[in-house]
């Protein structure tokens, strides 16, 4: 399905006879729809690809975006697809095949675009580990950011789950927004360092794998282990395994580093000429204000790199037109 949001909006300028848009954003997340406004306002010809599966989906409010705070997710996404609107983006509904070098866009079952310039913010997906009521609970009681969600569940007992070597740095974090957290390291190993740590600040430990989390009446009520212990908890937190969805950098041939993500510069262009990324596709630490900064960062310097290059056309152009006079 192909939308196009606005067809003759108000101080745009229309893709080139061509049919060449000057870029095409790839994700219609926070970073993607903050670089479409900046090139849209810089008066370039903009198109949007997005598949609709936002990562913070299952989150019924965001956190820490400054003017936004305490906002819905699928309302910042909302406001920001009318504002791009605005300015002759076109919003295209959608999954992205491939991109071929020479910055052809391939849609699934759909057309191909033609573009000068590509941004890919396609975001990460998180994997959850597998224990029952993990997935039902995600983005509601079970949570991942603690500058996103602790404060909304302060001062109640919360629980940490080992499911991630990074679980122990989220549960000492914690601790100050509760007194009563505990950690539950599951099938992690701790060390003796991690124990000494997780003492040190107050969090109890609690042994044995987890069996289930305990759900009633639509909240989770605790957490029950495999030799049947039930340890009442009010949230909980884990930290997902955070895999990038990158594979359109990767088939054009983009450099990864040695954690596995793509590699860019500060302002977000990777290692081959024309392309840039954004956002959580290649920085999974990056909050929905971040990634905004990001897309907006690479839009100006994609900007940049389109102006040098009219600026030497039109300079050639010039010689051009200047030798024909005999000049």
């Amino acid at each position: 399905m192909i939308n196009a949001v606005n067809d003759q909006p108000h101080g745009a300028r229309r893709a080139a006879g061509d049919g060449v848009y000057d870029v095409v954003v790839i994700g219609a997340g926070a970073a993607g729809l903050s670089a479409a406004l900046v090139l849209g306002r810089a008066r370039r010809t903009v198109a949007v690809i997005d598949g609709g599966e936002p990562r913070n989906a299952p989150a019924s409010h965001m956190h820490g975006f400054l003017s936004r705070d305490g906002l819905a997710p699928a309302t910042l996404l909302e406001l920001g697809r009318a504002e791009i609107s605005r300015y002759g983006v076109r919003l295209i509904q959608g999954r992205v095949d491939r991109i071929d070098h020479g910055y052809y866009v391939r849609m699934a079952g759909g057309p191909t675009l033609k573009a000068r310039r590509v941004l890919v913010a396609t975001g990460l997906r998180d994997e959850l580990p597998d224990i029952p009521g993990v997935r039902e609970r995600w983005g509601k009681d079970l949570l991942h950011c603690p500058y996103c969600h602790a404060y909304e569940v302060r001062d109640r007992p919360l629980a940490v789950l080992g499911s991630h070597p990074g679980s122990v740095h989220q549960a000492l974090l914690l601790r100050a927004w509760s007194d009563d957290v505990v950690f539950f390291p599951h099938t992690l190993k701790l060390t003796a360092q991690d124990r000494e740590r997780l003492e040190a600040r107050g969090l109890r430990i609690i042994e044995g794998e987890i069996r289930h989390l305990v759900i009633d009446d639509d909240r989770l009520q605790g957490i029950e282990l495999t030799d049947g212990r039930h340890i009442p908890r009010a949230a909980a937190f884990l930290v997902p395994r955070m895999v990038p969805q990158d594979e359109l950098l990767t088939r054009l041939g983009c450099d990864k580093d040695d954690d596995g993500w793509v590699t860019v510069d500060r302002t977000g262009r990777t290692g081959i000429a024309g392309v840039w990324a954004a956002g959580n596709v290649i920085d999974p630490r990056a909050q929905v204000i971040t990634a905004a900064g990001l897309g907006s960062t690479a839009a100006f310097a994609i900007n940049t790199d389109l102006l040098d290059e009219d600026v030497d056309r039109a300079v050639e152009q010039h010689r051009t037109t200047a030798r024909g006079d005999g000049r």
